[in-house]
């Protein structure tokens, strides 16, 4: 018996909804493969234990996150708590602190579903986009200066380290290795010159080692176009931490939007628990409906059994999911449908437990 450690953040708005059918299909994943045992536990922080606390997660919590094998997060953010404060004492220390460097997200056409591309089909959209997930544009370095003055100012640092970008090309390349053999590295080394022309030294350094992989540099506003004109092209994409949140957020809007979006902060090493969630964020205008859709937090679950080294249960789940939306009867609002949170949750269970006979 194989016994799994999660550590479950449900977080914010429609966090607890959505991770309340991701733990579902844990169980049912137990109930599906006799081997394996999710042992969780929950913590509720989020921006309300900021404002009882005054911090987002106590002294100790990445102490208490780092036994864990893995993180389950459902969203953060509130209205009532600034976007600075609940990402830079949350999210972003659990990423760095955890030397989770590797934002893997799936940019795929789910059987079931339509591209707003009137010409693109899943065929098309099929590719992930490896995202540097530590340093980059989202350093916390800079500051202001002369507050609240005529002459005020504000310094925000771009870092780009050797190590910190080697490492993030490199898992892209041994990616593409067994995939299809493609990598497309964002850049906009025309406008900024430092950080990018060093960002672009290095792609090629190591795309030579990669000999049978093709490899093209794309500026980023050019990327960005060939995402909606020509998506059938990639296969990996890398990109810097504030480049690949764009695209990712485009992509995901390519395949049916952020609803069904989801995402692995990974360390590759395994010296650290790696974190799944859906993109999607918490959004509070529909937090407490109980019509929020679960499939990102589920289709994360997924990603999380592929770390897991269980292949086989992570396609699945992902074949349940296509198997609903192929079928249209059980569809939340933002998938045209009327079925509540729970109710898609559900008929993912069953098509799941439906599937597992032949498992």
């Amino acid at each position: 018996m194989q016994h799994i450690s999660v550590a479950v953040i449900p977080g914010d708005g429609i966090g607890p909804e959505v991770m309340e059918e991701g733990l579902k299909v844990l169980k049912s994943i137990e109930e599906i493969h006799g081997g394996l045992r999710f042992e969780w536990d929950t913590f509720d922080w989020s921006c309300r234990y900021y404002l009882k606390h005054g911090r987002m997660m106590p002294e100790n919590g990445l102490d208490v996150l780092r036994e864990y094998d893995v993180i389950l997060l459902g969203a953060i953010g509130a209205p009532t708590v600034p976007d600075h404060i609940s990402l830079w004492e949350l999210l972003l220390p659990i990423r760095r602190t955890f030397q989770q460097y590797i934002n893997l997200r799936p940019i795929k056409l789910l059987r079931g579903l339509e591209s707003p591309l009137r010409h693109k089909s899943h065929e098309h959209l099929d590719f992930v986009v490896v995202r540097e997930n530590t340093e980059g544009e989202y350093s916390d370095m800079g500051g202001r200066l002369h507050r609240g003055t005529p002459y005020e100012m504000a310094v925000q640092n771009n870092v780009f380290t050797r190590y910190g970008v080697e490492r993030v090309v490199k898992y892209a390349f041994n990616l593409a290795e067994k995939r299809r053999k493609r990598v497309a590295a964002a850049t906009k080394s025309n406008g900024i010159n430092h950080t990018m022309p060093f960002w672009d030294e290095i792609v090629r350094e190591i795309a030579a080692r990669h000999p049978d992989v093709r490899t093209d540099i794309y500026h980023i506003d050019a990327l960005a176009a060939y995402f909606v004109t020509r998506p059938e092209s990639f296969d990996v994409v890398v990109a810097s931490n504030l480049f690949g949140d764009i695209l990712t957020d485009l992509g995901a809007a390519l395949v049916g939007g952020l609803g069904l979006a989801p995402s692995g902060n990974i360390n590759p090493e395994r010296a650290y628990p790696s974190m799944f969630e859906p993109i999607h964020g918490s959004a509070p205008d529909i937090a407490g409906k109980g019509i929020a859709n679960p499939i990102a937090q589920i289709w994360s679950i997924s990603m999380m059994m592929e770390h897991l080294h269980q292949p086989e249960l992570a396609g699945l789940i992902l074949e349940a999911i296509e198997e609903v939306l192929a079928e249209r009867k059980v569809l939340t609002p933002d998938l045209g449908g009327k079925a509540s949170t729970a109710e898609l949750g559900g008929e993912l269970v069953r098509k799941l437990k439906a599937l597992s006979e032949k498992f």
